[in-house]
């Protein structure tokens, strides 16, 4: 039985509009990205028929299975690190991807997404915390690769994606999203141009995402439960 998931998936709905409401902002502003790796087509199509959507996949052999064996209205984000050689795929496939950590990677997927007819929309990723053990740019980094993505043609650049430190408290939760909403702001008065989209928080901590400006939460494991089998 897939019950459960409708039960945790309108939980984690509510969770997400009381916070929202809780920040005083505009009750739609935040989507809910299920996080689908490593869990079965038939529980995605439970989500599925309870309206969820947006779906998120961090390996490209699980998102090249599911794409062409579930409907076809489904919004696929591709969020685990992209590597070079699967840039391809990764437009082939995607509708967004938000694991974009360097400025080779900006101008291959615009390259590709030509190639390809595609237009996929995009997120740069930052190290906001500074741990060596995740990817993403150095804030730094970040203004050069932005002014790149700005001006391609072939792809849409909406965002800033990152992600928390695990078991952090909630003071350095909060610093670390606040700290990539700031660089949001400031990146859309440097480049002139609306970046609308902020994709952080996760099951543990989407609500202090959210009271922090997130527009996109990515939640696996309080929708389809732990990760402990394979996926099917």
């Amino acid at each position: 039985m897939l019950s459960y998931i409708k039960h945790n998936l309108n939980m984690v709905l509510n969770n997400i509009s009381s916070t929202t409401v809780e920040a005083s902002r505009v009750s739609d502003s935040v989507k809910l990205l299920a996080v689908s790796k490593t869990f079965s087509r038939e529980a995605i199509l439970e989500a599925y028929k309870c309206e969820q959507r947006h779906f998120g996949e961090n390996r490209m052999q699980e998102l090249e299975v599911k794409v062409p064996n579930l409907p076809k209205d489904i919004e696929w984000h591709f969020i685990g690190h992209l590597q070079g050689n699967k840039v391809n795929k990764a437009v082939e496939l995607a509708n967004y991807i938000h694991s974009v950590d360097s400025l080779k990677l900006v101008k291959r997927i615009d390259t590709i997404a030509k190639e390809k007819e595609r237009k996929p929309k995009i997120f740069l990723e930052l190290n906001v915390s500074g741990e060596k053990s995740k990817f993403g740019l150095k804030l730094e980094q970040v203004e050069d690769c932005a002014r790149e993505a700005a001006e391609c043609k072939n792809l849409e650049f909406v965002g800033l994606m990152t992600m928390a430190p695990y078991d952090a408290s909630e003071n350095t939760l909060r610093k670390v999203f606040a700290l990539l909403r700031q660089t949001r702001d400031e990146l859309q008065q440097k480049l002139n141009m609306k970046l609308p989209e902020l994709s952080m928080g996760m099951s543990s901590d989407y609500k202090i995402a959210i009271s922090e400006g997130a527009t996109i939460v990515r939640i696996g494991t309080s929708i389809f439960g732990e990760r402990n089998f394979p996926v099917q």
